[in-house]
């Protein structure tokens, strides 16, 4: 075939020129993004209870729910959170779930449940957590010359009012825009307020009042008559839809008809705001911009950088910024990946010149990278996979790799015409001999990957796609290096004449310093075996000592800040602490948003918080930056608010939602033999017994919150002629909480509350109620007032509720407090310990991958032994992998590194690799042998012959790694542990393959074949 091929360079460069715009037009329109589609099988269960104390959630309705959703199948994880006011249960299913099953399935249950749940609570939300809920964008709207510190004030509602009936709309307009999430909108409310006086004067109550609204806002069907051939719609209408209708509203009181706006005080107010958002400082709504699922990036992004031009245009005194853009983070980490795999393009190249010694030939191999990568593309365009961090991290692992087999080609090519051989029968023969031995090499690098694909779960699903990056361009690159090479190798050499020969001249010093090594190891080779020997034990210690975790450390520029006050503190008080305490760091920060109190967002994006929490988006200039930023605000925080705690996560987006990175290295969970959670005490007293044994380690304390509790006296109720009833709706009243009703208001829905509005508590409770003879009874006659203390959050799983102690500590530490804790377990009857943590996934993942190991190296052997028909070659070639992972993971051990799932990776993907030099000079040394070659002289002609294909190959698979030896975005981050194994494996296999193999090789032969 080959031959033939040779005489048809023509119809050759048509086919591979079809193939070249086929593969550049499927790369131009190849979907671009962060990671590969997945689903997340994740639900997220929202109760709100306004008013409830944080153990009346957990009672009255996160734990019913819990145990109704602890029954669904397929469920691997529930977690619930109770505080003040709300509640969460986040559900985790097995990987591969069908989500919107599950999502059916956990509506059913709560229905279910919700007959024992209180009246008076509406049904929980949930929430699917899809890839598709990581919004795009956010963009912060405020008013440029705003700046005083309220978001009630008048230009700001008129900002919301135009946010909401413009902006959003024309967001949602844009074509790749599928959900504008909204939050921080200012809202208002029709206060009502009655004139005591006036009442009791004229007999009414405000119950007579509440009937008069609800009697006047009725909305009837329409009604149809006909009038000969016309048909007519009749419509009734007496619906309230403004603030005149209101005052309008007539009470028919004994014959006397009088206006509600006569026996109230009746106006729109701005509502008291559960939340407030400000940008840099400024007072802002915020938009989650969410994008359809099938719109690329890049067209979303230009659609909204557009729209915010021409309304920056339209509206100059509002102000639109962009925050937490992830099309940044997936440009910049592609653009570091492409630009890291052009830099490895170019560096391979320069090794091959320098080799090769002929820019022909180095042209020619060069041009097998661009050529084997686009067919690569082509491919991921015909097996749908997208071009992310991922799959492209596949592609840069393959440039090393793709010119392998180009170089033991042209190599062996030139090896035959220095024995006499005609161009076309030397290209013929030569590309013929080797095929078996590349196409073996190929299978066994690709056999490393498959195993990849069944680790399971999330993981599996993403790597799928680096796996069959890697295996594209590796057969590809194969395709290429038997058909185009030998090809084009004939077209650039058959009008010359010459003989090509290698320049050896320049290798003449390294050859005499080769045979020197080779010979001293064949002479002490009982010193080399026993260092082999070594390298077994070694590789268990040093993975015992080194650190574990899931993943390698990523350094971000961006991220949320958390800031828990612990203090009962209203969302005004947090937004004026946590906008003092930013406003220090103002030339630092870049950009920040910071939100206080109860989000509006329907989707679960944005973490829940109360009124006395804060979550802020921070971004600075670099990673150092925010490095040093994030331990000044802690120092600062604690100084100035000592019980308020801060923690830091990176900014949503779909790695992190799909890794999770914010688990703790080890969480304590206490609870009660009953299933419940410990008093403050016994939690504090197990914290502090720590704090003693492990000083250097830092536990925080337990979380409480003070909470004013009305009593009702019981007797004094009955004694006064009060019901519980009448109170509650007295005091509902004077809070200003007594909504009757909502009403149409544009889009927006206002309520219509009626009360007087105090908020102080003094005042209530000096106020008083009437009983049912018009006795007014002072309100603290009947109430007591105590102050009690609760948990702030109360947490549950399947076990039931139980107080978490979060730990951040080193592996070493870890195992200590461990052991303390096993100990202390035994002596302990009032509490249940069980933990759990990044300390534990981690190592079920190493335990996972490791496993895939072994099975890689069986598949291995068996390729192995099919190809050399022996069991004991094999067994040979794998001999190094021991001696290559011992020298990694000590480099990795003196170095600081971690061992972790991409760490982990490339001990699977460097087996694959430093193989291939073994395989081609052992493939060469069964030649000569079976030629007629005595064993040392084969050795030694092998080791000769091969040495420059072993160091052309390795140094470019090195070379091609090199600049991904640098860090400064996810990808990069992600691919430095991998890019160092496999760098650290290739140099030490390399020297594996040249000395030690031949003499393992020689070892074993030597008596059987000197017989």
């Amino acid at each position: 075939m080959i031959k033939y091929l040779l005489h048809k360079p023509i119809a050759t460069s048509m086919a591979i020129l079809a193939i070249i715009i086929v593969s550049i037009v499927s790369l131009c329109d190849i979907p671009i993004s962060l990671m590969p589609d997945i689903d997340i099988p994740r639900i997220t269960v929202q109760v709100e209870m306004p008013g409830a104390s944080v153990n009346e959630i957990e009672k009255r309705a996160i734990a019913p729910i819990r145990q109704q959703l602890s029954q669904l199948e397929g469920l691997t994880s529930i977690q619930s959170d109770s505080k003040m006011d709300i509640g969460t249960i986040c559900l985790q299913f097995v990987p591969g779930s069908n989500i919107d099953v599950a999502f059916v399935n956990v509506n059913e249950k709560i229905d279910m449940a919700m007959g024992s749940m209180p009246k008076e609570m509406k049904r929980p939300k949930v929430i699917k957590a899809t890839s598709m809920d990581i919004p795009a964008f956010y963009l912060d709207i405020s008013v440029k010359q705003e700046s005083t510190l309220s978001n009630t004030n008048h230009k700001f509602s008129q900002l919301s009012d135009f946010t909401r009936d413009i902006i959003v709309r024309r967001f949602e307009q844009l074509p790749s825009t599928a959900l504008i999430d909204v939050s921080g909108l200012a809202t208002t409310e029709i206060l009502c307020t009655p004139d005591l006086n006036t009442l009791q004067s004229l007999g009414l109550t405000e119950s007579d009042l509440q009937k008069a609204l609800a009697d006047n806002n009725v909305q009837l069907e329409a009604l149809s008559v006909k009038d000969g051939a016309y048909h007519y719609h009749i419509h009734f209408d007496s619906q309230l839809t403004t603030l005149e209708d209101i005052k309008k509203i007539i009470i028919n009181h004994q014959g006397r008809i009088i206006p509600l706006g006569e026996l109230c005080h009746i106006e729109e107010i701005p509502a008291s705001p559960k939340n407030i958002i400000r940008h840099n400082g400024r007072n802002c709504i915020t938009l989650a911009i969410i994008k359809q699922s099938d719109a690329r990036m890049a067209d979303l992004k230009n659609e909204v950088s557009n729209l915010i031009e021409n309304l920056q245009k339209e509206y100059p005194t509002i102000s639109f910024n962009l925050t937490r853009d992830q099309t940044e983070l997936l440009s910049f980490s592609m653009n570091n990946l492409k630009y890291n795999l052009l830099a490895a393009i170019i560096m391979t190249c320069l090794v091959l010149i320098f080799f090769l010694r002929n820019w022909r030939v180095g042209i020619l191999v060069a041009f097998s990278i661009p050529l084997s990568l686009l067919v690569t593309i082509l491919s991921f365009k015909l097996t749908h996979i997208t071009m992310n961090i991922i799959s492209l991290s596949g592609l840069i692992l393959g440039v090393g790799m793709i010119v392998d087999n180009s170089i033991v080609v042209i190599d062996n090519i030139i090896q035959k015409r220095e024995e006499g051989l005609s161009l076309v029968e030397a290209i013929a023969i030569g590309t013929k001999e080797v095929f078996p031995s590349l196409l073996s090499s190929v299978l066994t690098t690709c056999s490393i990957f498959i195993p990849l694909i069944f680790i399971g779960g999330i993981a599996g699903t993403l790597f799928f796609d680096q796996s069959m990056g890697v295996t594209m361009a590796l057969f590809a690159s194969l395709l290429v290096s038997v058909t185009v090479i030998p090809i084009y190798f004939f077209w650039l050499h058959k009008k010359l004449g010459e003989k090509i020969t290698k320049d050896t001249h320049s290798f003449n010093k390294l050859l005499k310093i080769h045979d020197r090594i080779e010979s001293w190891v064949l002479r002490h080779s009982g010193y080399c075996m026993l260092a082999f020997l070594i390298c077994i034990p070694g590789i268990l210690i040093t993975y015992l000592i080194i650190d574990k975790q899931m993943l390698p450390d990523i350094e971000y520029s961006d991220g949320m800040m958390h800031i828990d006050w612990n203090d009962n503190i209203s969302v005004e008080e947090s937004d004026r602490r946590t906008a003092c305490l930013i406003a220090k760091y103002k030339n630092v920060i870049t950009a920040s948003t910071e939100m206080t109190g109860t989000q509006d967002f329907l989707l679960s994006h944005t973490k829940d918080i109360s009124s006395s929490e804060s979550l802020t988006y921070l971004c600075c200039k670099n990673t150092s930056d925010y490095s040093k930023l994030k331990d000044s605000l802690m120092t600062s925080l604690q100084e100035e608010y000592p019980e308020a705690t801060i923690s830091f996560s990176p900014s949503g987006n779909l790695f992190n939602m799909i890794f999770s990175t914010d688990e703790p290295e080890l969480q304590i969970n206490l609870q009660t033999p009953l299933g419940t959670h410990p008093s403050f005490d016994e939690s504090q007293a197990f914290i502090d017994s720590l704090r003693y044994h492990f000083p250097d380690v830092t536990f925080p304390s337990v979380v409480t919150e003070d909470n004013i509790q009305l009593v009702v006296n019981s007797e004094q109720i009955m004694a006064y002629g009060v019901t519980y009833e009448q109170l509650k709706n007295h005091i509902t009243s004077l809070l200003g909480k007594n909504n009757v009703l909502q009403i149409n208001h544009g889009s927006v829905s206002v309520p219509i509350i009626i009360g007087l509005n105090r908020k102080n508590r003094k005042d209530i409770l000096e106020s008083s109620i009437k009983n049912a003879d018009g006795t007014d009874i002072p309100l603290n006659y009947l109430l007591k007032e105590r102050k009690i203390r609760d948990y702030k959050h109360i947490y549950g799983n399947t076990n039931g509720d139980y107080y978490p102690i979060i730990v951040h500590a080193t592996d070493s530490q870890i195992k200590e407090i461990l052991d303390y804790i096993s100990v202390k377990q035994k002596n302990m009857n009032n509490l249940v310990i069980s933990t759990s943590g990044s300390y534990y996934s981690s190592r079920e993942a190493m335990k996972h991958l490791i496993f895939i190991l072994v099975i890689s190296l069986l598949l291995l052997f068996f390729i192995l032994a099919a190809q050399f028909e022996s069991l004991i070659t094999p067994l040979i070639i794998l001999l190094e992998i021991p001696i290559d992972m011992f020298f990694v993971m000590a480099i990795l051990f003196i170095t600081g590194q971690t061992i972790n799932m991409m760490s982990m990776i490339g001990f699977i993907v460097m087996g694959g690799i430093v193989i291939n030099d073994s395989i081609l000079k052992i493939d060469t040394i069964n030649r000569y042998i079976k030629n007629g070659v005595s064993l040392i002289r084969a050795l030694l002609l092998a080791g000769r012959n091969r040495l420059m294909p072993i160091l052309m190959t390795s140094l470019t698979t090195i070379f091609s790694m090199l600049p991904f030896m640098t860090k400064g975005s996810i990808g990069a981050d992600m691919q430095f542990s991998l890019s160092l194994v496999i760098i650290i494996g290739m140099i030490v296999g390399t020297l594996v393959s040249i000395f030690f193999v031949p003499l393992a090789y020689y070892l074993i032969h030597k008596n059987k074949l000197s017989r």
